[in-house]
């Protein structure tokens, strides 16, 4: 009973997490912060659903490894384009 109320959590803020995605489309910081809260969620999500079917944690390391590799990108996308125009203004963003 714990564990399904610990799972209706979990989509609860994977859900409050999507509806920050699309309502701060502002600033390409926010954006990349409520990825990473997804991700975060997503996660957590794997590791107890390994642990509860006793399955071997080796693809939580890599979902971890391209976790890590996507934000990476975004903070690099994010500082190519405070150095272009300045601010981090997702609207401003017209070269991709």
């Amino acid at each position: 009973m714990m564990l399904l109320n610990f799972f209706d959590l979990m989509y609860l803020l994977f859900f409050l997490s999507f509806l920050s995605f699309c309502f701060n489309r502002i600033h390409l910081l926010m954006i990349l912060l409520s990825l990473e809260f997804m991700v975060l969620v997503i996660y957590f999500m794997l590791i107890i659903f390994l642990s509860l079917f006793e399955m071997e944690m080796f693809f939580s390391m890599m979902f971890l490894v391209f976790s890590v590799c996507e934000g990476v990108l975004g903070l690099s996308i994010l500082i190519m384009m405070v150095r272009m125009s300045g601010n981090d203004y997702f609207q401003n963003l017209s070269f991709l």
